[in-house]
């Protein structure tokens, strides 16, 4: 079970403080805050993935490096996470317009309109802009 659990990455609140320079106490609030949600075993020991750890990274960086507080850290991360739905979302919508242009340019059904190359470039004239005379 240690082979499989350390190739999960799957540490233990000690490790993680030890490897962090963080005391065990810092997990807990960052915990209770809301701003780390470790996973617990049957005997509810806190486990810390290595998504878990990519998160503190994140946190710790805010809090050491740019003097954020634990307030500012939860609003930063609340939107680092809308900004992720929203990526994902508009992932989904180009794929969504890929495929349906695919389709449309070569239908399945021959009675459907499809996409059609132009054969040569089209040129759009543009009038030119007249000049007001000064009177």
């Amino acid at each position: 079970m240690s082979t499989k659990r350390k190739s999960k990455g799957a540490y233990m609140i000690s490790s993680v403080a030890e490897m962090y320079g963080i005391h065990p106490q810092t997990l807990r609030l960052y915990e209770r805050e809301g701003l780390l949600k470790p996973s617990r075993t049957e005997g509810n020991t806190r486990l810390y993935t290595e998504e878990d750890l990519e998160r503190l990274e994140f946190i710790l960086n805010l809090a050491r490096d740019l003097g954020v507080n634990i307030a500012g850290i939860a609003i930063v991360l609340q939107m680092r996470e809308r900004m992720e739905e929203m990526n994902r979302q508009m992932q989904s919508f180009v794929d969504y317009v890929r495929t349906e242009m695919l389709t449309r340019a070569h239908p399945g059904n021959p009675s459907e309109p499809g996409l059609v190359p132009l054969r040569r470039p089209v040129i759009v004239a543009v009038p030119p802009r007249e000049s007001k005379k000064r009177s």
